[in-house]
């Protein structure tokens, strides 16, 4: 079964769930960058920064994320790189 399309060839906005910011449900006002288990959640496997529009994040805390990840990086408590290739 096809979905529904609209002139332009996207999908129809009403048919698509939106996918919420966490930090905004659960009132999260500043990210720290010392809490490593919830900052890796937010980097792939090749250690790139996840992006807005696949973590559901709004803006502002992906601001806030982008600005932690980095300073945790610095710091050497997260990395750099994604894993290790062995060869």
């Amino acid at each position: 079964m096809r979905r529904p399309r609209n002139p332009g060839g996207k999908m129809i906005d009403e048919l698509r769930s939106r996918r919420r910011c966490r930090f905004c449900e659960q009132k999260i006002e500043n990210i720290d960058y010392k809490n490593d288990k919830l900052l890796i959640r937010f980097i792939s496997e090749r250690g790139k920064i996840i992006p807005r529009r696949i973590s559901g994040n709004c803006a502002r805390h992906q601001r806030l994320l982008a600005q932690a990840i980095k300073r945790g990086r610095h710091l050497a408590l997260l990395p750099y790189t994604g894993m290790e290739v062995s060869r």
